[in-house]
């Protein structure tokens, strides 16, 4: 087995954390605004107010389609960050952790507790390095219930990730992924209903 110690090394010193180039995309003051309404209005609005949602996402930058709804306890953290296609639903208490830009096609569906995340850190810095990377959700696209996307991660048109499972590589179209990290387990098959 290999020696877990670093050779010549200290170990992680958070005192000396970088962000590196990561740029927030926003100033201090409007960031501010937006955690202020995010925290005290837009996450707690009602169900039925999803136009209301959509006017101030797009009033902080974000470019939001038609028929977008966006349930009550969804967290958008950098809105200037986001671009969401039509008739795409966020579900309750879902976190859209966008450090890098989230783009989100139409006709996604994102459960309840879904975490798509753009940043992490890389564990090999003793300066415990932010890493961002962006995600793409693809027309069609499923992520139930209490599932993970992780940086950089492209899921694949009409691809549905299964409940608690985790996406750290991409999802191809069509396909049915679960596990952590998800797999794919099955082919997904969309019923004619033109007849």
């Amino acid at each position: 087995m290999e020696d877990p110690k670093p050779s010549g090394g200290r170990g992680v010193d958070l005192s000396t954390f970088s962000a590196g180039d990561f740029d927030r995309g926003a100033g201090k003051v409007k960031e501010a605004m937006w955690v202020i309404v995010r925290t005290m209005f837009f996450e707690l609005l009602p169900g039925k107010w999803y136009g209301l949602k959509r006017w101030l996402l797009r009033c902080f930058g974000a470019k939001i389609g038609h028929g977008v709804v966006v349930k009550p306890g969804a967290r958008i953290s950098f809105p200037w960050k986001l671009t969401v296609g039509d008739h795409v639903w966020v579900g309750e208490d879902s976190w859209l952790l966008n450090l890098a830009p989230i783009v989100i096609e139409d006709h996604v569906a994102i459960a309840h507790r879904v975490f798509i995340c753009t940043g992490n850190h890389d564990y090999t810095s003793p300066r415990f390095d932010l890493i961002v990377k962006s995600i793409r959700i693809q027309r069609g696209a499923w992520l139930t219930a209490g599932s993970m996307v992780a940086p950089g991660v492209t899921v694949g048109e009409h691809a549905v990730l299964c409940m608690g499972s985790v996406a750290t590589s991409d999802l191809e179209p069509y396909g049915i992924y679960r596990g952590n990290p998800a797999e794919r387990i099955a082919s997904r098959r969309i019923r004619d209903t033109s007849e």
